[in-house]
């Protein structure tokens, strides 16, 4: 048998021998398109988590706010109900210019010894923060009256971020309160950072509320 014979042979009884192929990987281009997709992608998905969350944010302190408020609300309305000889009161009862009297504290006898006369006086009033840039607050403080300054026994603040805190208090002959109206703006705690969208702005809580006296005064 001769040479060509026997790679004939040969060739019949491998067969053809497989052509190896290279797998095809991505291009440069390939992968930073799909680098500049998956940056698009997940900054999108990262503002809108960080829009939900200040939403999120905003509606929880909102409405914490809001109830704290209301809690402080009723309860200068029942000392109002349950207080007596309030001030401050007009010189002139009849004077139109100064009765009704609008302050940004109101006071009252809390406590009265009749043997020794009145012994402790209980004020709300509107302080403005301590430092700079400090939230305004409603403190609650007693007094016992003295010569030449009253003696603080005991003061805490009632509720802080207030922005406008107005006692409206119209007297009848005596002087005797008739009617007190409670006029109190609250910004939510920590709004100043939250803003969503370039006009938006913290919303605030304003309360108004009136009571009258309950006892004789």
């Amino acid at each position: 048998m001769t040479r060509a014979n026997i790679s004939t042979l040969t060739f019949v009884l491998d067969g053809p021998k497989p052509i190896a192929r290279r797998r095809r990987a991505f291009s440069l281009m390939e992968m930073l398109l799909a680098l500049a997709i998956s940056a698009t992608l997940l900054t999108a998905m990262l503002s809108a988590l960080d829009s939900s969350f200040k939403g999120y944010k905003q509606t929880t302190e909102t409405a914490s706010t809001h109830v704290i408020s209301r809690i402080v609300m009723h309860r200068l309305l029942a000392m109002v109900r349950t207080g007596v000889d309030f001030g401050p009161f007009p010189a002139d009862v009849l004077d139109k210019n100064q009765n009704p009297v609008a302050s940004d504290f109101f006071e009252f006898v809390s406590q009265r010894d009749y043997a020794g006369g009145v012994n402790q006086v209980t004020r709300i009033e509107f302080r403005p923060g301590a430092n700079q840039g400090d939230p305004d607050e409603l403190w609650y403080v007693i007094l016992q009256p003295q010569a030449p300054t009253p003696l603080k026994l005991e003061e805490r603040p009632l509720i802080s971020g207030v922005l406008n805190a107005t006692f409206t208090l119209s007297y009848d002959i005596g002087p005797k309160l008739k009617l007190a109206t409670i006029d109190l703006t609250i910004a939510p705690n920590d709004s100043q950072d939250i803003v969503i969208g370039a006009d938006a702005t913290p919303q605030t809580i304003r309360l108004v509320a009136s009571a009258s006296p309950r006892q004789l005064q």
